[in-house]
């Protein structure tokens, strides 16, 4: 049941005359206007320049999906690569007198591997031999530290276990090094 003296009923609220606004000339009118006009303009100004950093984001980041999706595939695939490298280093170095067998093994052993690592180039996979850089805590896992032999600074890498290896220059894995220290 509707209370008709409630003064906020829809009823009661019809039936009140509302308050009169004093009247405005064309120029307040005009003026009133002109700041709505450019509260609104500002509005969306900044909802254009929102939408451009919402594209120019999304934009970035389907790129980087598409240069990353397979960082994890690839890091696995360099696994492989080093594997085939430990592989080449572990039969006996070339000699003359060696059998014609062992000869064409590691012939096709080392074609095998630039022939692998020319697909993983062609796709952003790179090797980077850490022997003789400096030490780089970005790119390069200190195993062991070595006295320098003379000539070479300290902080350099003597001797890589294994290359660092980058996906479309972001580390995929970073090379496991000698580096050399200082005497004393």
């Amino acid at each position: 049941m509707i209370d008709t003296n409630d003064p906020d009923t829809p009823e009661t609220a019809a039936q009140e005359p509302a308050p009169e606004a004093p009247a405005m000339t064309a120029e307040e009118r005009l003026v009133i206007l002109a700041q709505e006009m450019e509260a609104l303009r500002d509005k969306w100004l900044r909802s254009e320049a929102e939408m451009q950093n919402l594209r120019a984001r999304t934009q970035r980041e389907v790129a980087d999906a598409r240069a990353y999706a397979t960082q994890k595939f690839a890091s696995d695939v360099v696994e492989a690569a080093e594997n085939l490298r430990r592989g080449i280093e572990a039969l006996p170095a070339p000699a003359e007198d060696e059998p014609d067998l062992l000869t064409k093994l590691r012939a096709g052993f080392e074609g095998v591997e630039r022939s692998f690592l020319g697909i993983l180039e062609r796709n952003g996979v790179q090797r980077h031999d850490p022997k003789g850089q400096a030490f780089d805590p970005e790119k390069h896992q200190a195993m062991a530290q070595q006295s320098a032999p003379e000539g070479v600074a300290p902080g350099t890498v003597l001797h890589g276990w294994t290359s660092a290896w980058t996906l479309n220059g972001r580390l995929l894995k970073p090379a496991m090094v000698v580096v050399a220290k200082a005497e004393g």
